[in-house]
């Protein structure tokens, strides 16, 4: 206990950034912007397979941009590119509120996902994994919370201020709170070490110990027998977030009473990444990544079958097990195996792979919606592929970690 308020009182200022620029991403996740589905629909007359589309284009672009701008967390201060970033999504905020055409959604949707789910959370995520190497899952758990409560407190808040608030003010609010955290982010990293400074040094070596570029880690098998766990949470949770009016509204729960679910998701999400957190620093990621995703292969199964809205608070905290854990080990991962030098440009990659998976879910589940396939008689599919990707992590990860340095 002594041991672990140290850790929180010496290195405050770079967790509590960490955990600004997890919640901050809030703004531009799935799980924020889907709140607004029926009114942005209803506004621009689109059907679900239309809004699906659009929100997959506009997630898409975002994905192959980030494979370039992640590259910037290795040669610039997070106080830097973290002000950038918070003035694009303001921006992106504030264009979301006052556009007035159906063709410009797309881009909407690009600025939302570019700025907040991609590099505000990219920036976290590396920027933690960087500077800790020992308490690397803790420091990674503790940043990641910011996610999780944005996750819990945004969306009953958001959903109730519409019944009295026009939609496009809320996204003038939004713009407004990014805005005024900007300086205090500024204040905690006004010591911040650079990304150069602490490249130089070899505290982090990954497999035949060395660190790896983008490009080799791209020629190693590894990555691609992880790719299928990457796009999975994102894809499949991004698409259950995207349709959750569609959902709601199939299983005859109120929209509301749905959404009051989150803070289950939330509160168990918030225990799993902090116990992923504790166990990445006793016993690496090796032993973990293979079976992280069970869980949510089986609440899938569950959120099929729920008759009641106890069901589906199951299923919630079944699928919050692995998000949790998604929240962190997928980002110690890349530095155990890969090394920190080019964490950056590495994890760049993997946030691309992600933020694609976003867009694929709601495309995918918007156009069979239309077809007349129901998301929950979706769910059978979406279970099959976690058990899938979790079998080639097993294999991929079990073969790789012979390679390294030391035991993992």
């Amino acid at each position: 206990m002594t041991a672990a308020l140290s850790f929180l009182r010496d290195n405050a200022a770079f967790l509590l950034a960490g955990a600004l620029l997890s919640f901050t991403s809030s703004f531009g996740q799935t799980f924020f912007i889907s709140i607004f589905a029926g009114e942005i629909m209803s506004t621009f007359s689109l059907s679900d397979g239309d809004w699906g589309l659009i929100y997959s284009l506009g997630t898409t672009a975002s994905a192959i941009v980030m494979v370039w701008s992640g590259i910037l967390t290795d040669r610039l201060r997070v106080r830097v590119l973290g002000a950038i970033v918070f003035a694009g999504l303001a921006f992106a905020c504030l264009f979301m509120a006052f556009n007035p055409y159906a063709a410009l959604l797309p881009l909407s949707i690009f600025l939302l996902r570019f700025s907040g789910q991609g590099m505000t959370s990219h920036i976290a995520m590396v920027a933690m994994a960087r500077w800790f190497v020992a308490t690397r899952g803790k420091a990674l758990a503790i940043a990641a919370s910011g996610y999780a409560v944005g996750e819990a407190i945004l969306p009953v808040l958001f959903v109730a201020a519409m019944t009295l608030i026009d939609w496009h003010y809320l996204w003038m609010v939004a713009a407004l709170f990014i805005l005024l955290m900007l300086p205090v982010m500024q204040r905690l990293l006004r010591q911040e070490r650079t990304p150069q400074s602490l490249a130089e040094g070899d505290t982090a070596l990954g497999m035949d110990g060395r660190h790896w570029t983008r490009k080799e880690m791209l020629r190693h098998p590894l990555f691609w027998f992880v790719l299928p766990s990457i796009l999975g949470p994102s894809a499949f949770v991004t698409a259950l977030f995207f349709q959750q009016v569609h959902l709601a509204e199939v299983k005859g729960w109120s929209h509301v009473g749905f959404v009051a679910l989150f803070p289950v998701y939330t509160i168990v999400s918030t225990l799993f990444m902090l116990l992923a957190g504790w166990a990445i620093d006793r016993f690496g990621t090796r032993r973990l990544m293979p079976f992280y995703q069970i869980p949510i292969a089986i609440s899938f199964v569950v959120m099929a079958s729920a008759d009641s809205l106890w069901w589906a608070a199951f299923a919630f905290a079944l699928m919050a097990m692995t998000t949790g854990a998604n929240s962190t080990l997928p980002s110690a991962f890349w530095a155990e195996f890969y090394g920190t030098r080019h964490i950056g440009g590495i994890k760049s990659i993997a946030t691309a792979a992600m933020v694609l998976g976003s867009a694929i879910g709601p495309a995918i589940s918007g156009v069979l919606i239309d077809r007349g396939i129901t998301f929950p008689e979706q769910m059978l599919g979406i279970t099959i592929w976690f058990v899938l990707a979790s079998a080639l992590i097993w294999f991929g990860v079990t073969t790789a970690a012979r390679s390294l340095t030391r035991p993992a």
